[in-house]
């Protein structure tokens, strides 16, 4: 039995791998980390929980935390995974990261575009961005995963295959995303007050958002050169989900069955992307509360560009259930274990 313990138990990302872990067959949570609520019952906090977590909230000493279990999941705001990881811990237990600390690999990046400073930076180079589909490889002997953020995991594994196999430009990608409020976390924020989110839709983080270098970076390997984007998130009144469209320009002139054998090819075998029939557009609702990602895409052959189209639950495969596959593959089970959740409809 793995036992596992969650700094930042007490987000909707944390809260979520608990969620998921209840019901995975061969892990045992023995720490519920939490600033805000230490000492408190997990069920006072999440009265979902209620009769299936009776723990009280510990606090966030990963120090002492490693030598309890096997795994560590940090869903914590960034900058905090990186003042307490060091090698004494990494040699101890395995960690897997939520925040956006070691995802991108210049240390210069990542200080610019999240103004802090990096508390540890001797970790980026060995850390794994962990995109399963992808990295899965390299997955399987790290010690420390830099889980994909929400936006990005949507936007890769819906563009990827189309840039690695040269069929479109890199650097005429445009994203256009959309995103539900929990994306935000738990924390009272103004912009996420029901009157304010409610009978609306918005813009944020034009042309600054923090995701953006992170795409970039994962996209300009695939592509094999540096690529810049313009991407724009929206913010719509729904609890979860992330809607990706994204628009390239092709370099050379393709069929559907093309396109459609490059998606095969590359996810023909994963069990948590579907690539949809001919004509059927990805929706949120297909895919709530599940690890799925569902994508397709149309040729524009008016303006020459391919439509790129990807939705997922942001706090399933955007967050806790990507963490937990990370875990799957981490420890030699099965990819799919505690993650084989069919969608939520209605």
């Amino acid at each position: 039995m793995i036992k596992a313990g969650i700094i930042g138990a007490t987000g909707y990302a944390g809260q979520e791998i608990v969620r998921l872990l209840l019901g995975h067959k061969d892990v045992e949570i023995v720490w519920y980390g939490s600033r805000s609520y230490i000492d408190k019952k997990y069920y006072e906090v999440y009265q979902n929980m209620f009769q299936l977590v009776d723990a009280v909230c510990m606090d966030d000493n990963m120090e002492e935390l490693a030598d309890k279990v096997d795994v560590i999941f940090t869903a914590t705001p960034q900058g905090l995974c990186a003042s307490l990881v060091n090698e004494k811990i990494l040699k101890k237990v395995k960690i897997i990261d939520l925040s956006a600390d070691f995802r991108i690999k210049d240390v210069s990046i990542y200080e610019a575009w999240y103004q802090i400073d990096h508390k540890s930076p001797g970790f980026i180079g060995e850390a794994v961005y962990g995109l399963c589909e992808i990295n899965r490889s390299k997955i399987r002997n790290a010690r420390l995963i830099a889980n994909p953020g929400c936006y990005p995991t949507c936007s890769i594994l819906s563009i990827y295959p189309l840039l690695k196999e040269g069929i479109i430009e890199g650097n005429s990608v445009i994203i256009d995303a959309k995103s539900g409020t929990s994306g935000a976390g738990r924390g009272v924020k103004l912009g996420n007050l029901y009157c304010e989110v409610n009978e609306n839709i918005k813009a944020y983080g034009v042309g600054t958002h923090r995701h953006t270098p992170e795409i970039e970076e994962q996209l300009s390997y695939a592509a094999g050169y540096p690529v810049c984007i313009n991407f724009t998130p929206h913010l719509v009144p729904m609890n979860r989900g992330i809607l990706v469209t994204a628009y390239a320009s092709l370099k050379k002139n393709v069929t559907y069955n093309e396109i459609r054998a490059i998606y095969d090819s590359y996810y023909g075998k994963e069990r948590f992307v579907r690539v949809l029939e001919r004509e059927v557009c990805p929706e949120t609702r297909w895919v709530e509360g599940s690890n799925f990602v569902d994508v397709n895409f149309k040729i524009d052959i008016r303006t020459n560009r391919l439509i790129l189209m990807g939705a997922m639950d942001n706090l399933v495969k955007g967050a806790a259930g990507q963490a937990v596959q990370n875990m799957n593959i981490l420890f030699g089970l099965p990819e799919t274990e505690g993650l084989l959740m069919a969608p939520v409809f209605p």
